[in-house]
């Protein structure tokens, strides 16, 4: 597979809200983008608070944007303050530097896209993330 369709990104949301469920977590918003950067599906659960949308994406591209998973980006916010700030003003604010954006890479390794998830803590935004990749044969690169 080099790159991603709407029958895969709806099965990654599926599979990701199903995670969330059996993990009881709070609401979730789920985003699926493809290696460009676009939006190919986007669910928001009942109950999921206004901006969890926009925060989905925003794991979920500046994944794509910077090649690594954003548990790294968090790190490098840690570590990096100054570097992260001027990227995420580069970016346009649409970099979320939080533990919940993952890239998802076919079976040879090659980055096809990422899923971007929020509503509960970024750990278990990544675990239902990783969860739902892995469950349909895609590697999951969260940056751990």
């Amino acid at each position: 597979m080099s790159s991603l369709n709407l029958n895969v990104a709806l099965n990654i949301t599926l599979n990701a809200l199903l995670a969330g469920r059996d993990r009881s977590a709070a609401p979730l918003t789920v985003a699926v983008l493809d290696a460009g950067g676009h939006l190919i599906s986007l669910q928001r659960e009942d109950g999921a608070s206004l901006l969890r949308p926009q925060i989905a994406i925003g794991k979920a591209w500046g994944a794509l944007a910077l090649g690594k998973g954003s548990r790294l980006i968090a790190a490098d916010a840690q570590q990096r303050p100054a570097f992260i700030g001027a990227v995420n003003n580069l970016a346009g604010g649409n970099l979320v530097p939080a533990p919940g954006g993952v890239l998802i890479r076919d079976e040879s390794g090659e980055v096809i896209g990422a899923v971007g998830i929020t509503g509960d803590t970024s750990d278990i935004d990544e675990q239902c993330a990783v969860s739902a990749l892995e469950s349909l044969g895609l590697q999951a690169d969260a940056g751990a």
